[in-house]
This record gives structure tokens, C-alpha cells and sequence, in this order.
């Protein structure tokens, strides 16, 4: 299969190039290729007539575009709409990574599939909503998957800068424990990934995060336990934070189109952490 990587060169990006050696890999992304330049991107297409495209470049940084409303439209909705426009005029499959950051964050249980997604609270979830949605509109051919909490090979992840703060500096350090989630790694959505390349007749939104959920206390905690470390971590509340934009209460996700469509389900997220960890950082603290 001829596969084309938008950020390629990203976190989850790097782990898709490992994933998919034995495919014939494009990796579009800056400074060779631009999503926001329509006409090179379509010209990028034509040349390499991909069999799909994982579209994964995007502005993630969450509190930045609160400040760069702008930008975060730019890369996330027009961006997007531009590689979704390209790969219909081209027949070519489109697999769009988006986020929990659609949803508000403020329901009681796991978010599936088919709950109403508005964007929720922030200028990142809004304008990655607007992407998905010029992808529903332009590219019928399309699946759009959802992830959370990622972390993988090289960060930026909360699991790098966990291991980071752990210097031995701190006697304890504080973590949040009011905000829930689905730890993932970027190994685990690369496998379901290869699962639904496999499946051209799939179409439509999934979600792709790690079965189980924890706090980020509950993760940080895991983390120095599997690392090793005797870090002291203390549970604190979203408020002792101040950041631009909000950060959502639950950004768990249920996988109901994997059940749906017969596919394997995700890794227990403490399963993904072990095997991240003993390829990460075989020598623990070291």
C-alpha cells in the first residue's frame, strides 16, 4: 500500500512510520509540505497517488491557540479541509486523527461515537470540530478517529515530562486528580489504525483510545511505579492551575464502532504503559 503521512514528522507521525515500514511511506509535513497551501498540497497528491492518507499535522497545543484563534483555524479547519478536498478530487481514503476536545468534557460517563460533539470549551476543540466536519462534507470516504492522552517514542507526553520533574528535586510533586481520562499510546493507535486500513469498506468516526481510565494522579502515579521511582505524588484539583484554555473533566471515550464494526479492541491502558516504558526507558531512572 502507498501511504501518505500529513505531520509525519510528529509523535504519533514517527510511531505510524515505524508501524507501517513494510508500506511504501510519504511523510508530509513542514517545511516540503503544507496543508494550508491548497494548490501544493493537491499538487503533492497528484504526484504521489497515495492509496489513503492519515492526516495527523495539526496546531495540538492547547493553550496556544487560545491565543492564536487564527492559526488554530487555519492548520486544524482549513488545513484539513484542504487534504479532505484534495483526496476526493484524487479517490484516495482519508483517515483524520481528531480529539476528546470536541466534546465538553462535562458528561458522567464515557463519550461513544454518536454522542453530539459541538466543539466543547476551547479554540483547539472548536477548530478541530471544524475540521472534522469539512472532512464529513468533502471526503465521503473517510475515517475520522479519535484520541486522548497520547503519549509515544520521544514525547512531548505527560509520561516525558513526568520522568523530567522526577530529578530528585522535588520531595513530592502535585498532579491533578479531577480531571479523567484514557491513557494511550501512540503504538496502541497505530495497530487499530493498520486494522481499519485493512477494512476499506469502514467509513465514519472512531474512537481509538485505551480501554481503562485513570486521573492524571492515578497515571503519574503508574508511571514512577513502572519507571522505578520514588517520587512522592500529591492529588490536587484543576483549580490550583490556572491555563488559558479549560481543560475538560472527563475526556474518557467509549469504542463502540470498534465493537460495532467486529474489530479488536484497544490494550488496557496499564498494559500500553508497561510495554511504552520497558522500550522507552529500559534503564528506568537512568
Amino acid at each position: 500500500m502507498n501511504l501518505m503521512i500529513t505531520g509525519g514528522r510528529g509523535m504519533l507521525g514517527r510511531t505510524l512510520q515505524q508501524e507501517f515500514s513494510d508500506f511504501n511511506v510519504t511523510v508530509a509535513d513542514l517545511p516540503e509540505a503544507d496543508i494550508t497551501d491548497a494548490a501544493g498540497f493537491d499538487a503533492l497528491l497528484s504526484a504521489v497517488r497515495p492509496d489513503a492518507v492519515i492526516h495527523c499535522a495539526a496546531m495540538t497545543a492547547v493553550d496556544r491557540c487560545e491565543t492564536e484563534p487564527e492559526t488554530a483555524y487555519r492548520l486544524n479547519a482549513f488545513g484539513t479541509a484542504n487534504v479532505a478536498a484534495a483526496c476526493f478530487r484524487h479517490n484516495t481514503r482519508l483517515i483524520a486523527i481528531s480529539t476528546d476536545y470536541v466534546f465538553r468534557g462535562d458528561a458522567d460517563r464515557p463519550y461513544n461515537e454518536f454522542d453530539a460533539a459541538d466543539g466543547g470549551n476551547t479554540v483547539y476543540g472548536k477548530s478541530k470540530f471544524a475540521g472534522e466536519e469539512a472532512v464529513r462534507a468533502l471526503c465521503p470516504d473517510h475515517a475520522i478517529c479519535r484520541i486522548s492522552w497520547l503519549y509515544g517514542p520521544g514525547g512531548p507526553s505527560f509520561v516525558h515530562t513526568m520522568k523530567k520533574l522526577a530529578d530528585g528535586s522535588r520531595p513530592d510533586l502535585k498532579v491533578v486528580a479531577d480531571q479523567i481520562g484514557n491513557p494511550t499510546s501512540t503504538a496502541a493507535v497505530a495497530r487499530r489504525l493498520r486494522d481499519i486500513l485493512a477494512r476499506p469498506e469502514l467509513a465514519g468516526t472512531f474512537h481509538l483510545t485505551c480501554e481503562g481510565e485513570a486521573s492524571w494522579y492515578e497515571f503519574a502515579v503508574e508511571i514512577f511505579s513502572r519507571l522505578g521511582i520514588d517520587q512522592k505524588v500529591v492529588p490536587c484539583s484543576t483549580g490550583e492551575f490556572s491555563r488559558p484554555a479549560p481543560r475538560p473533566k472527563n475526556s474518557r471515550l467509549d469504542k463502540m464502532m470498534l465493537r460495532c464494526a467486529g474489530l479488536p479492541p484497544m490494550p488496557d491502558w496499564h498494559d500500553a504503559l508497561a510495554e511504552f516504558i520497558a522500550a522507552e526507558f529500559p534503564a528506568g531512572r537512568r
